[in-house]
């Protein structure tokens, strides 16, 4: 049997990354059996297996995509001097994180699947940019879990919420009233 390129290779673990994305924010984690994942990708399950270990390795691969997505928007958004920056980037990293498959991977599957101390190693690029805003910003380091954990609670209610427009405005007014000027 010939062996896939390295070509073909990367676009079977594409493929099988984009379909476990699909699947996981379609009915969560829990849910979602690898088999499906294989079958709907159109590979076996060894072919799964050779690219992610398991299911929670192909699961962190996903959030891992995620969180880089949703640094990317917060790094576009994040423009001006370094208090704008900071303010822009927490409404963007709102903005984001309420998207329904972000919320659902990011906020309520990863601290779930992955328990908290994985899950707050695996936002830790996140918290580092936060933190970076911070100070840059010239607030106390102690901002840096506060502001992390609003934002979270934030884009959780915010989610939730029948007008995730308002919901979004009203959070964005508590949160402008939480930073010292």
């Amino acid at each position: 049997m010939a062996r896939a390129t390295k070509a073909q290779a990367e676009a079977t673990a594409a493929r099988v990354l984009a379909t476990a994305r699909e699947l996981f924010v379609a009915r969560g984690y829990a849910d979602v059996g690898l088999e499906e994942v294989a079958a709907a990708a159109g590979v076996t399950r060894g072919a799964v297996y050779h690219h992610y270990r398991s299911k929670q390795a192909l699961f962190e691969a996903v959030l891992a995509e995620v969180q880089r997505e949703v640094a990317e928007a917060i790094a576009a958004a994040a423009t001006g001097d370094a208090r704008e920056q900071l303010e822009r980037g927490c409404r963007a990293f709102l903005a984001a994180a309420v998207a329904p498959e972000v919320r659902r991977i990011l906020l309520v599957d990863a601290p779930a699947v992955l328990g908290w101390a994985v899950w707050r190693a695996h936002d830790a690029a996140g918290t580092r940019l936060l933190a970076e805003g911070v100070a840059a910003a010239g607030l106390a380091p102690a901002f840096t879990p506060l502001l992390n954990g609003a934002l979270n609670e934030a884009a959780l209610w915010i989610a939730a919420a029948p007008d995730r427009e308002a919901a979004l405005e009203q959070a964005w007014s508590a949160f402008e009233k939480m930073l010292p000027r």
